[in-house]
């Protein structure tokens, strides 16, 4: 498979382990500030650098696990949330010295599913003792290794390269057991508002391209071509795309023999947790007054009056429940304005610019809390009155999927 993403690597350790030496080595580049004071390094640092023989990656340098205080705390919570955002950990230790902040840091790469490897640090000044070689191997890391400032970085190079997963890099297809070759699959793509300035949006782009790789036929339209073309052409389409927010514009022009689904849907499936989504999504129905739900957006951008999340959806669903609701969106990582507990509902974007590890271990807190969840697109053909027409592509590829439909 393609490499189509930067694997995300994080530097994980106690305060003045060599973290930032380690990046500053690795990359080749003074990008950390070094310093024998404990706590230099505060925000979470990233930077990308070329392994020679695997492709590009994204360092990420964090704060000590160990740091105190009021900022310090602060600091572990970024650090935290950095787990959450990477495909491998690199956990520096020293000085045989293995505890609570090491045992800690090692429980939560596991319970994000994060591979990781230990890298005694500052070899230099103490040697691992065949005691806590003994503990660390049964932490069941990817592997072990000794560093200290003045070696050679090829033996770690090599460790992470055999170490990184290949989920991390390279994805599979997003439609190649929907289409084949030689089927024609029509993209409905709307230029309004929200559309970029010259371009078009990214699941729009990687739809195109998927179809291409599958040695399918693509033809791209905006909604209001769509009765004409298929009027004057007499072309069947395979499969049929549309963006979300003219989904009940599409599903009157598309004869109802022909498979029809969204951007947004193609991704739920793709990247999130699909059978989680085909679960949680009927949830509307059940949604009483004064429920809060929450929408989470994988990137900031600029909000018009009329977005998507924070304004036709809650519209959308409020008209659909006929009650009222709170509603919180959150973009990026950022913190939650309330604990997960207190939603009725979690619907999650597409997540186009995220990997999907990240956007897993977004919902992971949800899910963890049987907080039902859902997708913007599955959310928009439900309330629409079109959810069973829009997840069939996908749906009828799951196990069980029958149960929710």
């Amino acid at each position: 498979m393609a490499k189509d993403r930067q694997p995300h690597i994080g530097i994980f350790g106690r305060r003045n382990y060599g973290k930032s030496t380690l990046v500053n080595r690795l990359s080749g580049q003074e990008i950390a500030i070094v310093s024998d004071v404990a706590g230099t390094t505060t925000d979470p640092v990233k930077k990308s650098f070329e392994i020679t023989g695997f492709g590009p990656v994204v360092l990420i340098d964090t704060a000590g696990f160990d740091d105190v205080g009021e900022l310090g705390n602060k600091r572990i919570e970024k650090t935290q949330k950095s787990i959450k955002q990477v495909d491998l950990a690199i956990l520096l230790v020293s000085d045989n010295k293995l505890d609570k902040v090491e045992l800690d840091i090692v429980a939560s790469f596991k319970d994000y599913d994060v591979p990781f490897i230990i890298v005694f640090s500052k070899s230099d000044l103490s040697l691992p003792n065949e005691t806590f070689k003994n503990e660390l191997s049964n932490l069941n890391p990817k592997g072990l290794l000794t560093f200290n400032r003045e070696e050679e970085v090829a033996p770690l190079v090599q460790l992470i390269k055999d170490s990184i997963p290949e989920s991390a890099y390279s994805n599979p297809s997003l439609l190649g057991d929907v289409v084949k070759h030689g089927d024609i699959v029509l993209l409905i793509t709307p230029i309004d508002i929200e559309a970029p300035e010259g371009r078009l949006i990214l699941p729009q782009v990687q739809a195109i391209r998927d179809v291409i790789d599958n040695d399918a036929v693509c033809i791209v339209l905006k909604e209001r071509e769509v009765d004409a073309f298929l009027m004057k052409t007499n072309i069947k389409p395979s499969l049929v795309i549309t963006d979300s927010q003219v989904f009940l514009k599409a599903d009157a022009s598309i004869p109802k023999d022909i498979p029809l689904t969204s951007f947004s849907i193609m991704l739920a499936r793709f990247k999130g947790d699909f059978a989680s989504y085909l679960q949680g999504t009927p949830v509307l129905s059940k949604l009483q007054d004064g429920d809060r739900i929450l929408l989470l957006e994988s990137c900031t951008h600029h909000v018009s009056c009329n977005d998507i999340g924070r304004s036709k959806i809650p519209r959308w669903i409020s008209n659909f429940t006929g009650k009222q609701h709170e509603y919180d969106v959150v973009s990026g990582f950022d913190n939650l304005p309330h604990p997960i507990e207190s939603y009725a509902l979690v619907i999650q974007c597409g997540g186009c610019v995220i990997s999907r590890k990240q956007l897993v271990n977004r919902l992971k807190p949800a899910i963890d809390a049987n907080i039902p969840v859902t997708n913007y697109g599955m959310a928009i053909a439900y309330v629409l009155g079109i959810y069973n027409r829009a997840v069939a592509p996908f749906a009828d590829l799951e196990d069980n999927s029958e149960d929710y439909l």
